[in-house]
This record gives structure tokens, sequence and C-alpha cells, in this order.
């Protein structure tokens, strides 16, 4: 991961950026959807061919939906259906099988051999969506049929936002992707928001995300306070490792001179669940309810309806972020908790002091970040129940010896994520960014993170990437 790191950094990107300023306007789409094949088969060659299957079968539909739908409207919405039967089949086969056949294998009398599959396909659960998006944007008239598989294909596959999204609705770049125009201004900005997504990624998500693994290896030790530190860290972790991603993949979006919509929007500080849901992960949450939600009824048909739809969502919510029945336990925590906000909380919460507010969204978070991490692979349910057991031990050893240790030495990190997720920096550069002042700063701070994030890759090998296999 470090090597790729590097390699995508210092040969992969320049070299990409070099031949598509330098290829003829009309080419570059061309260009970028073979560039996008070679970074999608750098790490797992073999599965090009799906991603190649699902922009042939999506453009096909694509076209019939849009020849057939007003000759032919139930013509047009079999296509429709095609498209999600074969997209949700290989994503349900290359995901979920697993989990399936082990449930199946549960009762009496039953073994089915399970296949032994490679890894994952990287980003198969991003790009399937985008792709879904095309067949029922055009169906719903929302979006024009792209003709050109060319430019299809390279929708489907774009590489900075493939494998960690944010989710790109075909509706939202389709005009973009025949008459974008790339300039100096977007370029510049381009690399100051791929910076700030490196210096989240690699300067604070890898150092939480140690800081994490170690109190994890200390275990019971670790004492109440130990343990509350540690699930922090880790909240910290999966906070800048996503959302720098996301960062990374707008600021490559403009300097190709593409514009994606902003995934992430400060979610810790969020005084209700509901709110923190309109601030993380913005793209699949706008997915999901336009997709899921609102075609299921939404809050249309009653409340005892729009509480069947809620639960519903938020099971796919959670099924959508791994095959393993701790990530459908947090989604359905996530949808109970919105159920109880709705019913009981909202009154309550919109009376209290801001502080209270903050304090109970952010406990309830945590709370949901446990259930998250521990997933088979990570020790499952009876590694929950321990973690959660250590949390709450109030009456045992407040802090370790060798947890203290950590937290001391790691402290300095921890209140560095903690203002970094608050918007203080975006207010602060606001205040100056009209000075002559500002584009000098901006180019030492691109040059610091690049640095720093480049020394620290060199140095170690702790690179982790939470989303890479969602």
């Amino acid at each position: 991961m470090v090597f790729s790191s590097l390699i995508f950094l210092f040969m992969y990107l320049p070299i990409v950026l070099l031949a598509y300023y330098a290829c003829p306007r009309k080419w570059r789409n061309l260009l970028l959807f073979v560039v996008n094949l070679v970074f999608y088969g750098w790490g797992e060659p073999i599965y090009v061919s799906l991603m190649v299957i699902s922009t042939v079968v999506d453009y096909t539909c694509g076209w019939f939906i849009n020849k057939y739908r007003e000759s032919a409207p139930k013509k047009a919405k079999g296509f429709l259906i095609a498209s999600m039967v074969i997209n949700l089949s290989m994503l349900g086969f290359f995901k979920y099988s697993g989990m399936v056949l082990k449930t199946i294998n549960l009762l009496p009398f039953v073994d089915i051999p399970i296949p032994k599959l490679p890894d994952l396909p990287i980003g198969i659960s991003f790009y399937t969506f985008q792709t879904m998006s095309y067949s029922i944007d055009v169906y719903r008239r929302e979006a024009p049929v792209q003709k050109n598989i060319i430019t299809f294909g390279t929708y489907v596959s774009l590489f900075p936002q493939l494998i960690a999204g944010p989710i790109v609705r075909y509706k939202d770049v389709a005009y973009q992707l025949d008459h974008r125009r790339e300039t100096l201004d977007d370029f510049t900005g381009g690399v100051c928001i791929f910076c700030v997504g490196l210096a989240k990624k690699v300067l604070i998500a890898n150092q939480m995300g140690a800081l994490w693994e170690s109190m994890l290896s200390t275990g019971q030790d670790n004492g109440w306070l130990g343990s509350w530190v540690g699930i922090i860290a880790y909240s910290f972790q999966i906070y800048f490792d996503f959302s720098g991603y996301s960062d990374m993949a707008c600021g490559l979006g403009n300097m190709l001179g593409f514009e994606f919509l902003k995934n992430f929007n400060y979610p810790y500080i969020s005084k209700s669940i509901t709110e923190f849901w309109r601030r993380w992960h913005i793209s699949l949450g706008t997915w999901f309810r336009e997709y899921v939600y609102i075609p299921l009824g939404g809050n249309r048909k009653g409340f005892p309806r729009q509480i069947l739809n809620l639960l519903i969502v938020w099971f796919l919510t959670g099924l959508w972020h791994g095959a393993s029945y701790n990530f459908i336990l947090w989604g359905l925590y996530f949808g109970l908790l919105l159920v109880i906000e709705k019913l009981v909380l909202k009154k309550w919460l919109d009376k209290a002091p801001a502080a209270i507010q903050h304090i109970y969204a952010l406990f309830f978070v945590v709370i949901g970040w446990v259930i998250f991490y521990f997933a088979e692979d990570m020790g499952g349910m009876p590694a929950m129940g321990a973690f959660f057991a250590s949390m709450f031990n109030f009456g045992g050893v407040v802090v370790g010896n060798d947890a203290l240790t950590l937290i001391m030495s790691y402290l300095p990190m921890l209140l560095i994520a903690a203002l970094a997720s608050t918007p203080l920096g975006v207010k602060l550069y606001s205040k100056v960014r009209t000075a002559p002042v500002t584009p000098v700063l901006q180019s030492i701070y691109c040059a610091v993170v690049m640095a720093a994030s480049t020394a620290l890759l060199v140095a170690g090998s702790y690179n982790p990437f939470i989303y890479f296999r969602f």
C-alpha cells in the first residue's frame, strides 16, 4: 500500500495529468477511459472485466430505455429491471455469497461448499450504485442518454473517485462529461483540495489508526478511560480516512475539469443523529433517499409506513458497507435512533442546551463505531461485547499504565484531530482568502503537506485504507 501510494503520487498522477493536457480535447475522454482501466487493473487485473461488463450492460440498457420509453414503456421498464438485476447480481455474488452460504450452512444437515473467490473487487459497491443511477435517471427522464460508450465508460471508471467515492450520480456529471472546460484556477484549487485530503489521510487518520490499534493490543488492561480514548481515536481515523479520500477525489476531479459534490460537512459538530447523517457520506445518503426511500413511498404514505421505509433503508445502508452481520446491526442501530428521534427525542433535543445536544450525538455516534469496527474478521460479536464491557466498567481501573503512556504521547494529535474536525480552519481561511499573501501561503502549505506525507509514507508501513473494499 505504501509503495503503491508513492507510485500514484509521483509517477501515475503526473504522467496522467501531462498526457491529459497534451491530448486534444476531443480525445480526452478516451484517454481517461484507458488510464482509468489501467488504474483499476493495477491492483486486480482480473476484475477489469467486471467493470467493462458493467459499462456495456448499463450503456446498452440505457440506450434501449431511451428508445422504448415513449413507444413501448413496458419494454423500457424491462431494460431498467435488467440493468438493476445484473448489477445487483454481480455485487451480490462477489460481496455477499460467502455470508449467505455461511448462514444457510447453520441449518441442520446443510453443508454447501463456499466458493473461494479472490479478494472483493475494489470499489464495486461505489461503481455499481453509479451505473444503476444512470439507468434510473434515463428512465425517469432526469438525465440524457449517453450515446458514446467511451464517454459512458469514462463516467463508470473515473479513477479520482472510483474506489472510495463520493458516489457520483450520472445526472450530476452528464453535462461535464462532454462540455467541461479546464481552467488554471480550477486546477490550482484542485491541488489545494487534494493536499487537504492527503493531510487528513496521512498526517491525521494514520496516526489515529495507530493509536487505536495500539489500544486494541493492550486490551482489558486499558481501563475504561483507555477504551474510550481508543474508540474516539478510531472515530477520528474513519472520518479523516474517508473524508480525506473524498477530498482527494474532488481535488483530482477539479484538476481534470470535473466538479464533484461535497461528501462530508463536518459531521462531528452535529447536535443530533439526524444532523449527523446529513453531514456524513452525503452521496450515499442522497443515493438511498432518491433511489430507495422515495420510491418506497418516503413519508407520503403515513407515519407507520415512513418508519418501515426508514428501517429498510438503514438495513440496506448497513448491508452496503460489508458482508458481516455487525454492519447490518450498525445500520439498524442508526435507523432505530432516527426513528426514536422523530417519535420522542426531537422536542426534548430542541429545548436542550447546545452542549448537551452535541454530547448526545457524539456519544451515540461513537457507540455506533464500536459496532461498525467489530466485523467477523475483527473478532465479531464476542470481541464487540468485550470491548463494550471495558468501556462501561466504571468500577474497575480508570486507565492502565500502557494506555496512559499512549494517550500522553498521542495527546497533541488527538487535539489536532479534534480541531480539524470542526470548521475552524475554513473560517480562518475565509478571512484571509483575498489577501495578497494567501497564494504564497497555499503553495507553502501544499509543499509542506507533500513533504511530510511522503516522509511518513517512506518511513512507515502503516497506511491502511478503510473504505477501499466497499
